[in-house]
């Protein structure tokens, strides 16, 4: 074969492989690899540290069946909590706790389908089924104040938070470590890959913030190494007023509440105290 013949040959073997990883990257597999962490097995309840909860299983519109935990409180102030992407509610416990204790708020907090005892398996639709789920839950509880809920999301689950504000306002958001958008952070992590136009999965959180129609709290760790504090100062100033930006000093993306210290847990209690007044 001439080298002309190889050379062809061997352009050819690229363009193919390069249109089946196209193929499957529209696909969304790659996708849900690179954004979504799930943990199957529980490692623990609210119970082992000292908190009475409920064990809480709920069904999305989809039919998707979903898992969670509500631990009264002492206030009748109701968290609805949207964890991060990786994990399950089981490793926020230590968080939960002291959320509980330091507030007094009830919180309920659950799994994403694919993660913990939710069936399923995530995506950025169906978290967002599985929020509509929480809600309506909390809604047809005796014992939650209806005008008392606050979302609090966190990392990916602050993409979640605000979308659902944008169509049911809450008493207030809580956003923690939030990100504009997945491009914004496929660009930020994988500068060399230029496939952020073919994501599918979008959590535009930039562009839904400024519709939401409730008081917001942003913090972020100032030495956040995944989501940069710049990426959470960019969801603030695009917000409506009234809002109001914590940077934690020496915090990074999972370890904010325990470098943030009481000093954090005073700024959440202080931002819960004035919109409940």
């Amino acid at each position: 074969m001439t080298l002309l013949g190889r050379l062809i040959g061997r352009v050819a073997v690229a363009g193919l492989l390069l249109a089946l990883f196209l193929a499957i990257f529209r696909s969304g597999m790659i996708e849900r690899y690179f954004i979504y962490f799930p943990a199957r097995e529980l490692e623990g309840a609210p119970s082992h540290w000292g908190l009475a909860f409920e064990d809480v299983f709920l069904t999305a519109s989809d039919g998707v069946r979903i898992h969670g935990w509500f631990v009264p409180g002492r206030r009748d102030v109701t968290w609805l909590w949207f964890h991060g992407n990786a994990g399950n509610i089981s490793h926020r416990l230590e968080n939960l706790r002291l959320l509980h204790d330091e507030l007094g708020v009830s919180v309920f907090i659950f799994d994403y389908r694919g993660y913990g005892r939710s069936q399923g398996s995530p995506s950025e639709h169906g978290t967002y089924l599985d929020a509509d789920a929480a809600l309506t839950h909390l809604r047809s509880r005796p014992d939650v104040a209806q005008d008392r809920i606050i979302y609090f999301g966190r990392s990916l689950g602050a993409a979640v938070a605000v979308e659902l504000a944008t169509r049911h306002p809450p008493l207030a958001l809580i956003l923690e470590s939030p990100f504009p958008s997945v491009p914004y952070m496929a660009r930020r992590t994988y500068p060399f890959l230029p496939v952020w136009p073919l994501l599918r999965t979008r959590y535009d959180a930039l562009a839904k913030i400024g519709n939401v129609q409730a008081p917001l709290l942003v913090l972020h760790g100032d030495r956040d190494t995944i989501v940069p504090i710049e990426a959470g100062k960019r969801l603030f100033d695009a917000a409506r007023e009234p809002k109001d930006l914590y940077p934690i000093r020496g915090a990074g993306h999972n370890d904010t509440y325990v470098v943030g210290g009481q000093d954090y847990f005073t700024a959440l209690a202080r931002f819960v105290d004035g919109v409940i007044r």
